[in-house]
């Protein structure tokens, strides 16, 4: 993420949500600053995308709801709202706001160079403030990895690093699918994240 160069400090989420829509690309407002989105590769809009197709069929008959890159996700008692590659929400607290949700059980970030760090450190400090929280999935967009960090039922974080051969299994929303799933037809090419 990048800092919004010009932009006004210290935006209230109204402001934000009024600025963020005459925008071209997408920002996070954390503590009051507005971060640009960086731009993604072709094979991390192609995971993104399929996780929402599966997710979004896979909940079809379900009142959960699933969202890509345009649903913010406001940090539990916070004013800071983040953009996940893919969110899925059950929670009927997020039926009654039209600008984002906040209570997801399930985000998806699609790994880059660039946020990895971000996305494995002060982005999941933040999102595991949220009780509703059970399964964040951190996908890697040039190799065929993925690390599920799960909540169990005592509320413990446990990792689990999945691999070529392997089924992942996301108990926020009852699914099971083979990793392969993700990455058919993908050009993976190992250090060239975005």
């Amino acid at each position: 993420m990048i800092v919004a160069k010009d932009k006004p400090t210290n935006f209230t989420p109204e402001e934000y949500f009024a600025w963020e829509e005459q925008q071209l690309e997408k920002h996070e407002l954390i503590d009051g600053q507005v971060y640009a989105m960086t731009g993604g590769s072709v094979n991390h809009s192609r995971i993104a995308i399929r996780f929402t197709t599966m997710f979004d069929t896979h909940l079809d008959a379900s009142s959960c709801i699933t969202g890509n890159s345009d649903l913010r996700v406001n940090i539990v008692g916070t004013n800071n709202y983040t953009h996940p590659d893919v969110s899925v929400t059950c929670d009927d607290r997020d039926k009654t706001t039209t600008q984002y949700i906040t209570y997801p059980c399930l985000i998806v970030e699609v790994l880059s160079t660039s946020t990895e760090a971000y996305d494995r450190g002060g982005k999941f400090r933040m999102y595991r403030q949220n009780q509703a929280l059970i399964d964040y999935l951190l996908v890697s967009s040039t190799s065929i990895e993925i690390d599920l960090y799960h909540k169990n039922d005592a509320g413990d974080w446990l990792i689990i690093n999945y691999k070529a051969g392997d089924t992942i299994e996301l108990k926020s929303i009852n699914l099971n699918f083979p990793i392969e799933q993700v990455y058919r037809g993908l050009t993976l090419e190992p250090g060239n994240g975005e």
